[in-house]
């Protein structure tokens, strides 16, 4: 006598507030909020594509204090950084994370993001470094990726890595004043 299996309940979607991920001392950095000046601001996130609306959130709110095209490029081009950090590194993976951290000067914001290495790296290959460059096809317009360094190349002041394969440290610098940008030319 055979059994059919039975059939699994469709589940409800299930909607957590984001705050519920956030410690109760950093909620300042996701609020959108002019009101708490810093030099330095870091957080560490979960490398899940679902928390991309978080990491938007704390861009906009490192870049409060500047007007709404420096917030939205700042928000931009810091959303490359952690999507790479997510698609392309072992950050991704299960229990992976990403670190953002945000630096301003009195005549930009540089954000840094670190990730958990190279995807599928081979034990032992550690040493030397492996900068990253520009995809020569980002330009190609029915290219479906690689177009987020391109983009951080035109639009940042100034951009780069670290090199090392086990957590790449990738960072661009916003002038205020979008000098270097090719924001500005527009």
């Amino acid at each position: 006598m055979s059994s059919s299996p039975t059939p699994v309940p469709v589940l409800p979607e299930v909607t957590v507030p984001l705050n519920r991920f956030i410690p109760s001392g950093y909620r300042h950095y996701f609020n959108g909020s002019r009101e708490m000046p810093y030099n330095r601001r870091r957080f560490d996130f979960w490398g899940m594509p679902e928390l991309m609306p978080m990491v938007r959130a704390f861009l906009d709110t490192c870049a409060a204090s500047r007007d709404a095209d420096y917030r939205y490029l700042f928000t931009l081009l810091g959303s490359e950084l952690a999507t790479n950090a997510v698609r392309h590194s072992e950050s991704g993976a299960r229990e992976g994370s990403y670190t953002l951290l945000a630096e301003r000067s009195l005549d930009g914001i540089k954000l840094t993001c670190r990730d958990g290495g190279a995807l599928g790296r081979e034990p032992g290959r550690w040493a030397g470094r492996e900068y990253l460059a520009v995809d020569p096809a980002a330009s190609d317009p029915d290219a479906e990726s690689g177009r987020g360094l391109a983009l951080v190349d035109a639009l940042a002041t100034d951009w780069g890595d670290s090199g090392w394969i086990s957590h790449r440290h990738v960072w661009f610098y916003l002038a205020y004043d979008l000098r270097g940008s090719a924001w500005a030319a527009g």
